[in-house]
């Protein structure tokens, strides 16, 4: 009779160890389980620790509770503006109602990066290439509303999305660097050209007063002696002044030149006698009886006869 307790005892035993081996399970802390009894789903979802499940009749199914970070695969798109790029993201989300991951969706995993792509090729396709290279935090915006939406149903939550990298092709990258050196060298120009402005002013200003100090220019240029000299070298400068250059173009300046004064035309009876052909020398006796016979008609005119002979003489 003692054997026989003995012996139902140990089976008992034995059951029971089996049975709790069978029938425990462990949720980890970051974990919750969700028990199905003969197919159907019970409302209660276990907690993190040691918990008991009927064996062969319950299902203990665990949820991982941590947020995940999930990679999407690059997505190759044309922008709003014709620009080919391919575009990399990352997805953070986590399980917010362990039921509903388990129930209503297959593999919540893969249909959050399945809703991540799609929604990121159609943020490429409405968005310039400007905004997804520098407005991408409003661009990450956008991409958390589209993939949360349906993701609430199936009880995850989008923590975050983060758009990685943008990939060009390599003819617009090189279209991009010469814009880029263009508007470097712009810049540069506008620059110099205002420091050019800048300086001229003040040029202008200290040739002003120079000219109203000439013992200034004086000083800068005994300066510029002393510079000169302080660097050791060969050629001597010398100033030269510049009250002598002043002298010198007043100098070259041209004299003027008096005006010739009108010469009043003579009267018909003051005409020259046009000179005539030359007559060869005559005798002594020839001349003078010409002289007789010209010295009566020039009377009328005025003239005196000596006179005409003195400085025909």
């Amino acid at each position: 009779m003692v054997e026989e307790l003995v012996a139902a005892g140990a089976v008992l035993a034995s059951a029971g160890a089996v049975y709790t081996m069978t029938a425990a399970r462990v949720v980890k802390q970051y974990e919750r389980g969700v028990v199905f009894r003969l197919g159907k789903l019970l409302p209660e979802v276990r907690g993190p620790g040691f918990t008991m499940i009927v064996p062969f009749v319950d299902k203990l199914r665990k949820v991982n509770m941590q947020i995940v970070t999930m990679p999407v695969p690059g997505q190759e798109g044309i922008t709003r503006d014709n620009v080919t790029v391919r575009v990399d993201a990352v997805v953070y989300f986590k399980v917010i109602g362990p039921a509903e991951a388990v129930v209503r969706v297959e593999d919540y995993r893969f249909a959050v990066a399945q809703m991540a792509q799609t929604s990121l090729r159609s943020i490429i396709g409405k968005s310039e290439l400007d905004d997804l290279l520098s407005n991408r935090e409003k661009l990450n915006q956008g991409l958390e509303l589209m993939i949360d939406s349906p993701a609430v149903e199936w009880g995850v939550s989008i923590d975050r999305v983060e758009i990685k990298d943008v990939s060009l092709p390599e003819t617009m990258k090189r279209s991009m660097a010469r814009q880029a050196e263009a508007d470097r060298e712009r810049r540069a120009r506008v620059i110099n050209a205002d420091a050019e402005l800048q300086a001229s002013k003040k040029l202008a200003e200290a040739a002003q007063q120079m000219a109203d100090t000439p013992a200034a220019l004086q000083l800068r240029l005994l300066q510029t002696v002393v510079a000169v000299a302080a660097e050791k070298n060969s050629t001597l400068v010398l100033p030269f002044p510049v009250e002598l250059l002043r002298f010198l173009e007043k100098a070259q300046q041209p004299v003027p030149v008096p005006q010739p004064v009108p010469v009043q035309q003579p009267t018909p009876l003051q005409q020259p006698v046009p000179p005539s052909a030359p007559v060869p020398p005559s005798p002594p006796e020839v001349e003078s009886s010409v002289q007789e016979q010209l010295l009566p008609a020039a009377a009328p005119l005025g003239t005196d006869p000596e006179g005409a002979d003195s400085r025909r003489e």
